[in-house]
């Protein structure tokens, strides 16, 4: 019989050959990498019998879909090291999550990290036995009664819930065995550039009113430099850590009596104006109207808006005189107020609302985390009601405003999703077909690449969704456009026309920076924590040599602070090495040094962070230099 090859070419085998039999008939290198493959386009073990004409593809470690079968096939190979350990320990669920897996397992003790290392030494022993994987299938009631006397009830539960009539297949290696899909590796010989990261609690199947399980977190690679470039890029995360830098350079904290609340110290408090004002001079340019908002409004508007609906247990709620009150998790039902509140034209359009008021949305305790996933925030949020002709036009501004805003930051790879409609939704397919028309024309129009997110919109309209890479390689999603042709309907939102008829406007919701909580986080790590000369939220510090020269460094830090810097003198009594140190630990980006001959010359002897000495420069030019750099947001020094 024949297979078709990736290259389009055929290739003929024996009748009944398996995907293994395909990749030794290519060559013997082949088939002793190979780890699975593909059999017109559907993943599947190497011991799967190929179909006459059908196309295959051999799928090595260094790929994306090797990758996760060798993590897939890594965490049966931790939680057979676990039981092996730890009898009685019982698994439940472990699947691929990205660049890593994770186990969850029921157990009496929870695991140290001396566990871990025994787990780790006992998978690379499981490695060496180099045991076949073997796939075979299951009745439901079979799989049911051999869990049961292996003692997994976790299992047990899963299989009960599956139908009577589905075929399971289940994954052994050795006298191991698990409930699995797969595929998986053909032998535990495959693997070994894997680490066991942390260990962590999880509720079984999330619900905070199951048993708590232990979760252990591993990351597996095609081979050790994989693992160690992953490795290096942890720890180099671990040094970025905005909760950490946060602390340290006393940006923001958190109290127990506002949980997942950040509260902003001052330092954090300048750099998060600082971001709110480099928005508004945008929103200056491009004419848009600020507004002021309520925080909670009666629980009337959003079961209008459908957010009550669709929304209701990620809100506050509160009730005064008999009313039902919610604390508004988003901006959008608000705004369409203020369009409704006068009589509107087409001259009014496209008319633009922005908003910095706060928002507050319930996240439960388990997925909160530092600023990246808060209950209290504010967004760069602005609504644009246009007339549908304008649509486009507004779209295509709106994608050309985000690029040039995070251009400002050093984000220069930004990849853009068209989010589609989800299953629960608002309004008709033909509204949907518009919207979701109107997003992919605006980028097709730019040119911009994009790729498709099936069913991830917003449950009132499809979006684009911008993604950013940070300074060490990292995606984070940022800003949002998405088209709304159902709350202007919900709300019978209306202008007249040149026609003297009355139209109903398109909605925009649009975030740039999006949560500005959020954001800052993200820039923190972005940065390390050493701002660019426009962020820092001290810009110079004046390290006067000793004592005797306080004076004259107070004098400086008055005058370039009159100029318009944000400027410091350091008062201890330290020598002037660890004043250096201590500025360079807080990351102040110009370091002003001074002494008897400064005092002499009126100057100063500047030390640039990242940069070293640079020499003497006087106070005036100091000021013109670093204004020039805080009116361009220089990146560098």
């Amino acid at each position: 019989m024949n297979v078709i090859l990736p290259d389009g070419s055929s290739r003929e085998v024996a009748e009944g050959a398996s995907l293994a039999d395909v990749a030794a008939s290519i060559g013997k290198r082949l088939a002793k990498d190979a780890i699975a493959g593909k059999i017109d386009g559907k993943v599947v073990d190497l011991s799967v019998k190929v179909p006459d004409g059908a196309k295959v593809e051999i799928i090595l470690p260094a790929s994306d879909e090797g990758r996760d079968v060798i993590r897939h096939s890594t965490a049966h190979l931790m939680a057979m090291a676990v039981q092996e350990l730890f009898p009685g320990t019982q698994v439940t669920i472990g699947p691929v999550i990205e660049n890593g897996f994770f186990y969850d397992f029921a157990t009496d003790r929870p695991f140290s990290d001396e566990d871990l290392r025994a787990i780790e030494q006992r998978m690379d022993e499981i490695v060496k036995r180099d045991l076949p994987v073997e796939r075979s299938e299951w009745s439901r009631n079979d799989a049911i009664k051999e869990f049961e006397r292996m003692g997994e009830k976790y299992k047990v539960e899963i299989i009960s819930e599956i139908p009577e009539s589905e075929v399971l297949s289940v994954y052994g290696q050795g006298n191991w065995k698990d409930l699995c899909r797969g595929p998986h590796v053909p032998s535990t010989g495959k693997l070994g550039a894997f680490k066991l990261l942390s260990v962590a609690g999880a509720y079984w199947r999330g619900d905070e009113k199951n048993a708590m399980l232990q979760r252990i977190y591993g990351t597996a690679w095609a081979d050790r430099k994989e693992l160690d470039e992953h490795i290096k890029r942890i720890e180099e995360a671990k040094a970025r850590d905005h909760r950490k830098l946060g602390k340290e350079l006393e940006l923001v904290m958190f109290s127990h009596f506002a949980p997942a609340m950040p509260v902003f110290l001052p330092k954090g408090t300048l750099i998060y104006n600082a971001l709110i004002d480099f928005v508004r001079e945008y929103y200056r340019r491009d004419g848009y109207q600020e507004v002021v908002t309520p925080l909670i409004w009666d629980s009337e508007l959003f079961k209008i808006s459908g957010h009550y609906e669709n929304y209701k247990d990620a809100m506050f709620f509160s009730e005064v005189d008999e009313r039902e009150y919610g604390v508004k998790p988003m901006n959008c039902p608000g705004h369409t107020q203020i369009f409704a509140h006068a009589r509107r034209s087409y001259r009014d359009l496209p008319l633009r609302i922005a908003d910095f008021a706060r928002l507050h949305r319930y996240e439960r305790s388990g997925v909160t985390h530092g600023l990246a996933r808060v209950r209290s925030f504010a967004q760069d949020d602005a609504h644009l009601f246009v007339a549908p002709e304008q649509l486009a036009q507004e779209m295509e501004r709106e994608i050309k405003l985000i690029e040039e805003m995070y251009s400002v930051f050093g984000f220069e790879n930004v990849r853009v999703a068209l989010s589609t409609r989800p299953e629960k939704r608002l309004g008709s397919d033909e509204v949907w077909d518009a919207a979701e028309a109107a997003l992919e024309g605006a980028l097709k129009a730019r040119g911009t690449d994009y790729h498709i997110n099936p069913g991830e919109g917003a449950f009132y309209g499809p979006k684009l969704e911008f993604q950013v890479t940070d300074a060490i390689g990292r995606p984070w999603q940022l800003g949002t456009v998405q088209v709304d042709y159902n709350l202007p309907e919900r709300f019978d939102l209306n202008y007249v026309g040149a026609d003297n008829a009355e139209h109903r406007p398109v909605m925009i919701h649009r975030a740039i920076l999006g949560s500005i909580e959020r954001f800052f986080g993200i820039i923190v790590e972005h940065f390390a924590g050493a701002f660019p000369l426009w962020l820092a939220p001290v810009q110079a510090k004046v390290l006067p040599v000793s004592e005797k020269f306080l004076e004259y460094a107070h004098r400086v830090a008055a005058e370039l602070g009159q100029r318009g810097l944000r400027v410091v003198a350091d008062e201890s009594n330290e020598k002037l090495g660890a004043k250096i140190r201590q500025a360079q630990l807080e990351k102040v980006p110009l370091m002003l040094i001074v002494g008897e001959k400064e005092v002499e010359s009126g100057t100063v002897s500047l030390r640039k962070r990242g940069v070293g000495d640079v020499g003497a420069v006087s106070i005036d030019q100091l000021a013109i230099d670093a204004g020039d750099l805080i009116r361009r947001r220089s990146l560098t020094l």
